[in-house]
Protein backbone atom coordinates (compact mmCIF):
# COMPACT_ATOMS: atom_id res chain seq x y z
CA UNK A 1 0.00 0.00 0.00
CA UNK A 2 1.61 3.33 -0.97
CA UNK A 3 0.12 6.71 -1.21
CA UNK A 4 1.90 10.44 -0.97
CA UNK A 5 1.06 12.52 1.68
CA UNK A 6 1.33 15.87 2.75
CA UNK A 7 3.82 17.14 6.15
CA UNK A 8 3.39 20.39 7.37
CA UNK A 9 6.41 21.87 8.20
CA UNK A 10 7.52 22.43 11.87
CA UNK A 11 6.76 26.25 11.05
CA UNK A 12 3.27 25.35 9.78
CA UNK A 13 3.41 27.70 7.06
CA UNK A 14 3.45 25.28 3.98
CA UNK A 15 3.62 21.60 3.26
CA UNK A 16 5.60 19.25 1.17
CA UNK A 17 4.79 15.76 -0.28
CA UNK A 18 6.24 12.65 1.01
CA UNK A 19 5.76 9.07 -0.23
CA UNK A 20 4.71 6.33 2.16
CA UNK A 21 4.33 2.80 1.92
CA UNK A 22 2.83 0.83 4.41
CA UNK A 23 2.93 -2.69 5.63
CA UNK A 24 -0.11 -4.99 3.68
CA UNK A 25 -2.81 -6.68 6.04
CA UNK A 26 -2.00 -4.91 9.48
CA UNK A 27 -0.80 -1.56 10.56
CA UNK A 28 3.02 -0.75 11.85
CA UNK A 29 3.72 -0.18 15.32
CA UNK A 30 7.22 1.41 14.11
CA UNK A 31 8.13 3.94 11.25
CA UNK A 32 10.97 4.40 9.49
CA UNK A 33 12.22 7.92 7.63
CA UNK A 34 14.11 7.08 4.45
CA UNK A 35 16.24 9.63 3.81
CA UNK A 36 16.97 10.61 -0.30
CA UNK A 37 20.10 11.03 -2.24
CA UNK A 38 20.93 14.05 -4.23
CA UNK A 39 18.74 12.10 -6.81
CA UNK A 40 15.32 13.12 -4.62
CA UNK A 41 13.04 10.64 -4.46
CA UNK A 42 13.53 8.63 -7.03
CA UNK A 43 12.35 4.65 -8.06
CA UNK A 44 14.93 3.57 -6.16
CA UNK A 45 13.99 5.12 -2.50
CA UNK A 46 10.73 4.42 -3.28
CA UNK A 47 12.02 0.81 -3.47
CA UNK A 48 13.79 1.20 -0.62
CA UNK A 49 10.55 2.61 1.18
CA UNK A 50 8.21 -0.45 -0.07
CA UNK A 51 10.70 -3.28 1.47
CA UNK A 52 10.84 -1.80 4.55
CA UNK A 53 6.45 -1.92 4.41
CA UNK A 54 6.63 -5.43 3.32
CA UNK A 55 9.12 -5.80 6.30
CA UNK A 56 6.38 -4.48 8.67
CA UNK A 57 7.32 -0.60 9.12
CA UNK A 58 5.43 2.23 7.95
CA UNK A 59 7.94 3.85 5.76
CA UNK A 60 8.02 7.32 4.69
CA UNK A 61 10.34 9.48 2.18
CA UNK A 62 10.18 12.75 2.23
CA UNK A 63 10.70 15.45 -0.54
CA UNK A 64 14.10 17.53 1.16
CA UNK A 65 14.10 19.38 -2.22
CA UNK A 66 10.80 20.81 -2.64
CA UNK A 67 12.00 24.61 -1.39
CA UNK A 68 14.04 23.83 -4.93
CA UNK A 69 11.84 22.33 -6.76
CA UNK A 70 8.91 19.98 -5.89
CA UNK A 71 8.88 16.40 -7.16
CA UNK A 72 12.71 15.61 -8.43
CA UNK A 73 13.52 12.45 -9.58
CA UNK A 74 17.35 12.11 -11.33
CA UNK A 75 19.20 8.89 -12.75
CA UNK A 76 22.60 8.89 -11.43
CA UNK A 77 23.76 6.87 -14.32
CA UNK A 78 22.56 9.86 -16.57
CA UNK A 79 25.51 12.30 -17.08
CA UNK A 80 23.71 15.70 -17.21
CA UNK A 81 21.14 14.18 -14.36
CA UNK A 82 24.48 13.43 -12.40
CA UNK A 83 25.34 17.05 -12.81
CA UNK A 84 21.60 18.42 -12.14
CA UNK A 85 21.52 16.69 -8.84
CA UNK A 86 24.75 17.54 -7.81
CA UNK A 87 24.08 21.64 -8.39
CA UNK A 88 20.94 20.58 -6.32
CA UNK A 89 23.07 20.05 -3.86
CA UNK A 90 25.20 22.79 -3.92
CA UNK A 91 21.63 24.84 -3.59
CA UNK A 92 19.85 22.82 -0.51
CA UNK A 93 19.99 24.19 3.01
CA UNK A 94 20.82 21.23 5.68
CA UNK A 95 19.66 22.43 8.41
CA UNK A 96 16.63 23.43 6.85
CA UNK A 97 16.16 19.60 5.72
CA UNK A 98 16.97 18.48 9.17
CA UNK A 99 13.87 20.62 10.22
CA UNK A 100 12.01 18.73 7.26
CA UNK A 101 12.70 15.47 8.10
CA UNK A 102 12.01 16.67 12.16
CA UNK A 103 8.39 17.17 11.19
CA UNK A 104 8.53 13.70 9.05
CA UNK A 105 9.64 12.26 12.20
CA UNK A 106 6.43 13.91 14.32
CA UNK A 107 3.67 12.81 11.37
CA UNK A 108 5.15 9.18 11.39
CA UNK A 109 4.98 8.97 15.54
CA UNK A 110 1.33 10.21 14.93
CA UNK A 111 0.75 7.63 12.63
CA UNK A 112 2.02 4.69 14.01
CA UNK A 113 0.46 5.69 17.64
CA UNK A 114 3.70 6.99 19.46
CA UNK A 115 5.45 4.00 18.40
CA UNK A 116 9.22 4.65 17.80
CA UNK A 117 10.86 6.09 14.80
CA UNK A 118 13.63 5.24 12.96
CA UNK A 119 15.70 6.93 9.89
CA UNK A 120 17.82 5.43 7.08
CA UNK A 121 19.94 7.93 4.52
CA UNK A 122 21.86 7.13 1.45
CA UNK A 123 24.26 9.42 0.30
CA UNK A 124 23.48 13.12 1.30
CA UNK A 125 20.88 11.66 3.22
CA UNK A 126 23.84 9.66 5.08
CA UNK A 127 25.01 13.01 6.06
CA UNK A 128 21.45 13.81 7.28
CA UNK A 129 20.91 10.75 8.70
CA UNK A 130 23.91 11.82 11.00
CA UNK A 131 22.65 15.09 11.62
CA UNK A 132 19.43 13.67 12.59
CA UNK A 133 21.11 11.51 15.46
CA UNK A 134 22.54 14.71 16.73
CA UNK A 135 19.64 16.80 16.35
CA UNK A 136 16.30 15.45 16.83
CA UNK A 137 14.63 12.61 19.53
CA UNK A 138 14.78 9.93 15.82
CA UNK A 139 14.83 6.29 17.93
CA UNK A 140 17.90 5.19 15.55
CA UNK A 141 19.43 6.09 13.19
CA UNK A 142 21.55 4.45 9.75
CA UNK A 143 23.76 6.15 7.19
CA UNK A 144 25.27 4.43 4.41
CA UNK A 145 28.44 6.28 2.57
CA UNK A 146 27.67 9.74 4.78
CA UNK A 147 29.58 12.56 3.01
CA UNK A 148 30.99 15.26 5.29
CA UNK A 149 31.26 13.25 8.25
CA UNK A 150 34.64 14.82 9.61
CA UNK A 151 32.78 18.40 9.64
CA UNK A 152 30.21 16.88 11.69
CA UNK A 153 32.34 15.69 14.20
CA UNK A 154 31.77 18.54 16.63
CA UNK A 155 27.91 17.29 16.99
CA UNK A 156 28.84 13.47 18.51
CA UNK A 157 28.44 14.75 21.78
CA UNK A 158 24.89 14.85 21.12
CA UNK A 159 23.95 11.80 19.76
CA UNK A 160 22.30 10.03 22.78
CA UNK A 161 20.05 7.13 20.97
CA UNK A 162 21.63 4.36 18.17
CA UNK A 163 23.54 5.47 14.63
CA UNK A 164 25.14 2.77 12.50
CA UNK A 165 27.15 4.19 9.31
CA UNK A 166 28.01 1.85 6.51
CA UNK A 167 31.16 3.29 4.82
CA UNK A 168 32.02 2.08 1.81
CA UNK A 169 36.31 1.40 1.67
CA UNK A 170 36.68 2.96 -2.07
CA UNK A 171 34.49 6.13 -2.08
CA UNK A 172 34.89 8.61 -4.70
CA UNK A 173 33.36 11.28 -2.70
CA UNK A 174 34.75 10.46 1.09
CA UNK A 175 38.67 10.07 1.14
CA UNK A 176 40.81 7.36 2.82
CA UNK A 177 41.34 10.40 5.38
CA UNK A 178 38.13 11.17 5.80
CA UNK A 179 37.22 7.42 6.63
CA UNK A 180 40.31 7.48 9.26
CA UNK A 181 38.93 10.52 10.66
CA UNK A 182 35.75 9.16 11.46
CA UNK A 183 36.80 6.24 12.75
CA UNK A 184 38.86 8.07 14.85
CA UNK A 185 36.02 10.29 15.87
CA UNK A 186 33.13 7.96 16.59
CA UNK A 187 34.87 4.49 17.32
CA UNK A 188 34.72 4.63 20.99
CA UNK A 189 31.47 6.41 21.07
CA UNK A 190 28.91 4.36 22.64
CA UNK A 191 25.85 4.79 20.34
CA UNK A 192 27.65 4.27 17.38
CA UNK A 193 28.99 1.59 15.28
CA UNK A 194 30.64 1.77 11.81
CA UNK A 195 31.01 -0.89 9.24
CA UNK A 196 33.67 -0.95 6.33
CA UNK A 197 32.84 -2.49 2.91
CA UNK A 198 36.34 -2.48 1.42
CA UNK A 199 37.32 -2.00 -2.35
CA UNK A 200 33.00 -0.89 -3.13
CA UNK A 201 32.57 2.72 -4.14
CA UNK A 202 29.88 5.24 -3.17
CA UNK A 203 26.33 4.18 -3.78
CA UNK A 204 26.67 0.28 -3.36
CA UNK A 205 23.86 -0.10 -1.89
CA UNK A 206 21.46 1.70 -4.92
CA UNK A 207 17.70 -0.62 -5.63
CA UNK A 208 18.96 0.29 -8.95
CA UNK A 209 21.59 1.20 -11.46
CA UNK A 210 25.30 1.10 -12.27
CA UNK A 211 26.56 1.73 -8.65
CA UNK A 212 25.21 -1.00 -7.22
CA UNK A 213 27.34 -3.85 -5.85
CA UNK A 214 25.07 -6.70 -4.51
CA UNK A 215 27.79 -8.55 -1.90
CA UNK A 216 28.25 -5.41 0.21
CA UNK A 217 24.73 -4.25 -0.70
CA UNK A 218 22.88 -7.44 1.39
CA UNK A 219 25.39 -7.67 3.81
CA UNK A 220 24.56 -3.74 4.56
CA UNK A 221 21.03 -4.72 4.13
CA UNK A 222 21.22 -7.08 6.48
CA UNK A 223 22.63 -5.53 9.63
CA UNK A 224 20.34 -2.51 8.74
CA UNK A 225 17.57 -4.61 8.94
CA UNK A 226 18.78 -6.22 12.77
CA UNK A 227 19.90 -3.35 14.04
CA UNK A 228 15.89 -1.59 13.32
CA UNK A 229 14.70 -4.90 14.80
CA UNK A 230 16.75 -3.89 17.81
CA UNK A 231 16.45 -0.60 18.05
CA UNK A 232 12.45 -0.17 17.13
CA UNK A 233 10.68 -2.60 19.25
Amino acid sequence: MTATIKIETLEKDASFDAYVAEPAGGKATAAIIVIQEIFGVNAGIRRKCDQLAEAGYLAIAPDLFWRLEPGIELDPDIPDQFKAALDYMGKFNQDQGIRDIEATIHAARNRVGGGKVGAVGYCLGGRLAYMTAARTDVDATVGYYAVGIDGLLREKHAIARPLMLHIAGADGFVSPEVQKAMHEGLDDHPKVTLHDYPGVDHGFATEFGNRRRDEAANQADARTMAFFADNLK
